[in-house]
């Protein structure tokens, strides 16, 4: 019996090396772009009242964990030509779990029930447009160096076309986030997720089978205008992600 125990103990060990080498450390903290006005965590959303909050510039953040975690804060605008009195502005947050992929890419594959968005188009809507929102993002590479002026940590995304993000910058670490589970469990949570001690739904979600949150916000949220160019791109790229990703809609 002693050599099946030793192959199983190798094996083990070799399993345990896989998993550990899925998380890179490196990217441990919380990051933000070059405005720093956006971070994850509470001063983002606050799950247990559904309400997000509006940073007073665009950009957006990412936090991830020594065990596999991450959660992404984003604020975009965008101006409209033809209709300067009409910003459009998308607020998007979400959390879930990550690995570093055998080819090098990043896979975050976010707790579906829980991420949220708030999109603003005031000549379309009298008010903001809140969504229950789910998206994986898979980055091609990433990189993680300091900066050579200013010594910072800096951290590089690539698409997973490899197109680069803006860059960020520490800011925090140990990271700033949220419960890393999930906050707003349904009939419908991943198998395995923990509900939060102070996480919980609106309503009854039975019988919804896109999930919303259907209790209004308190608040109108108009979305400052952060120039025309970049920031235009920055809004239709929002558009599309949300055309993949969002379900379902309420407006209040």
């Amino acid at each position: 019996m002693l050599l099946p125990v030793q192959s199983l103990l190798v094996g083990g060990a070799v399993l345990v090396s896989l998993v550990n080498a899925q998380v890179d450390t490196q990217l441990t903290g919380t990051w933000t772009t070059k405005s720093r006005k956006v971070f994850t965590g509470p001063a983002f959303y606050d799950p247990v009242n559904e309400k997000m909050f509006e940073p007073p510039l665009t950009g957006f953040s990412y936090s991830f964990t020594d065990d596999g975690f991450y959660e992404v804060a984003y604020y975009r605008a965008g101006s409209n030509p033809q209709q300067p009195n009409c910003p459009k502005g998308i607020i998007q947050w979400q959390h879930g779990k990550y690995h570093k992929a055998s080819n090098g890419s990043l896979v975050l594959n976010p707790f579906t029930v829980d991420g949220r968005q708030l999109m603003s188009d005031p000549c379309t809507y009298t008010n903001a447009v809140y969504t229950r929102y789910h998206q994986q993002e898979i980055f091609k590479q990433y990189e993680v160096k300091v900066n050579d002026y200013d010594k910072a940590m800096r951290l590089n995304l690539y698409g997973w076309d490899g197109a680069p993000l803006n860059p960020m910058y520490l800011a925090y670490k140990p990271p700033q986030m949220l419960p890393t589970q999930t906050l707003n469990p349904t009939s419908a949570s991943p198998t395995g997720s923990r509900p939060s001690s102070t996480g919980k739904s609106k309503r009854s979600l039975a019988g919804d089978e896109d999930g919303l949150v259907q209790e209004a916000l308190d608040r109108n949220t108009l979305l400052k205008r952060q120039g025309t160019g970049k920031a235009d791109r920055l809004w239709w790229l929002g558009v599309g992600i949300t055309a993949l990703g969002g379900v379902g809609y309420f407006c209040f």
